[in-house]
């Protein structure tokens, strides 16, 4: 699946990845390759990405690298999946 996890500040991240588990208002959740259309608001946690993530120098120090998983810890935000493309609008 196709992720992009983008800020006020700047695009983080585009690229494919294995999945996708998200802190949602209603606990967290996990997306995977040809997942049904989803919209949902994001809470205080962490987007934890599935997959290899070739990160920019300049955006790395914003995430957390644990053996197969990334991080990102977030205040808020909106996710969007739809035709095996993820889009998180994180604060």
């Amino acid at each position: 699946m196709y992720l992009e996890i983008v800020t006020p500040e700047a695009v983080l991240f585009s690229g494919e990845v294995t999945s996708v588990a998200v802190p949602g208002v209603n606990g967290e959740f996990q997306m995977l390759d040809n997942h049904a259309p989803i919209v949902s608001l994001l809470t205080k946690g962490n987007v934890k990405v599935y997959g290899e993530m070739n990160l920019e120098e300049e955006v790395a120090e914003k995430f957390i690298k644990e053996k197969n998983i990334t991080l990102l810890p977030i205040n808020s935000g909106t996710i969007e999946m739809k035709d095996n493309k993820v889009i998180v609008l994180a604060d």
